[in-house]
């Protein structure tokens, strides 16, 4: 019995050592490995702000700041370094960025992507030094178009947010949210729900026209300027209310093409307006048909290009009606910045657009279909295919 309590009073003691020499190894070493830990994450920061010094994690909940903006630290002699997450052609696009105390871009990285061309991991040299008047007319790499410009959109989310940190005051709304405020400003009875008009008409000094879901009227785009127009009332700026006058007159007709030998076969309807435009509706083969490689699931679907084409051949508008391509890749030919870069083309230029990064496949299918437009044009007209 004596020998059962005194080896567990040695056992006790031995544990009330052993965890005071942890106690005094941590008093001692807590210190050194925070440094340590402190050393290696300013590292990290040092690469797109060589010139800083003591980091300090900032608590940013009372500022309001671009949705990219997920981690910010502000440099002891001055400055921030922004942690962002925004999408190119893939989500999950993380960017470090530097902002010196002049406003200046110190530097930016791309730490993580997903996008597939590479150019995001060298695109950050491009804007060192920049501020927040010129970072976006840094160019854009041709192929890599949305990567690019999602790099430069996030840096000058980092510019604005260290304004905004240092007390000012900046307009820090997407592209997107711009657009939805200044249609609803324009024509409030909308009720800030609104679809671009498919254009099948020329109309001049108009950039775009949006109608209200509700009914309540539309809105037309000059430039900067948003002009809304109840519905039954005539605008009194003379561009809009001349171009009123085009669309009012403007009346479609459904054409048969079983009276036309020759015809794309992936012509799935055409109407002509009384004014000679031609508005076609063309499938297009992208991934989801010409794709072979097994290890991803094809869609087996086509896309599906509504385009309108003056008599003359110069295509007027685009619209990616229908799409089952694949998601961060593909898909983006659903989205104007791809799709309206045909607008204006011609058969001789119509190819001279930005690919979509790594989806080389709908981009061929989505050309395919435009070229079948043009030929198809041809023929309604009672011309030669060539």
């Amino acid at each position: 019995m004596k020998k059962s309590i005194f080896s567990t009073l040695a056992l006790v003691s031995i544990c009330a050592v052993m965890a005071i020499l942890l106690a005094l190894t941590n008093y001692f070493t807590a210190p050194i490995i925070k440094k340590n830990q402190d050393a290696a994450a300013d590292a990290a920061l040092l690469e797109v702000m060589p010139n800083g010094t003591g980091f300090e994690k900032m608590d940013t909940g009372s500022y309001t700041l671009p949705k990219t903006i997920t981690e910010v630290y502000k440099a002891a002699n001055g400055g921030y370094v922004f942690k962002l997450e925004t999408a190119g052609y893939a989500p999950h696009f993380v960017i470090m960025c530097g902002v010196n105390a002049d406003g200046t871009v110190s530097g930016a990285k791309c730490i993580s992507s997903e996008e597939t061309k590479g150019e995001e991991k060298t695109y950050g040299e491009k804007l060192a030094g920049k501020t927040i008047d010129d970072v976006l007319a840094v160019d854009t790499v041709s192929g890599t178009t949305m990567t690019t410009a999602a790099y430069k959109n996030a840096v000058k989310d980092a510019l604005n947010a260290a304004i905004i940190l240092g007390g000012g005051s900046v307009d820090i709304r997407t592209p997107e949210e711009i657009l939805a405020d200044n249609l609803t400003q324009a024509l409030p009875a909308g009720e800030g729900q609104f679809t671009r008009l498919f254009i099948v008409e020329v109309i001049e000094g108009i950039d775009a026209v949006y109608t209200a879901d509700n009914g309540a009227g539309s809105v037309y785009v000059m430039g900067e300027e948003f002009i809304g127009v109840p519905t039954g009332a005539t605008s009194e700026n003379e561009t809009v209310a001349a171009a009123q006058a085009v669309l009012a007159a403007s009346e479609v007709e459904k054409i048969d093409l079983t009276a036309y030998e020759g015809l794309p076969k992936r012509l799935k309807s055409a109407s002509k307006t009384t004014t000679g435009n031609y508005i076609l509706e063309v499938e297009g083969a992208g991934f989801g048909i010409m794709n072979t490689e097994e290890y991803i699931h094809s869609s087996g679907e086509y896309i599906l290009v509504r385009v309108s084409i003056t008599p003359e051949g110069k295509i007027i508008d685009t619209l990616t009606v229908y799409q089952a391509e694949s998601e961060n890749y593909g898909a983006a030919c659903a989205k104007e910045e791809f799709y309206g870069q045909f607008d204006g083309k011609t058969e001789e230029n119509y190819r001279e657009i930005d690919a979509i990064s790594g989806a080389t496949y709908t981009t061929n299918g989505y050309l395919k279909a435009i070229e079948n437009a043009f030929k198809a044009v041809k023929i309604l007209k009672g011309g030669a295919e060539e």
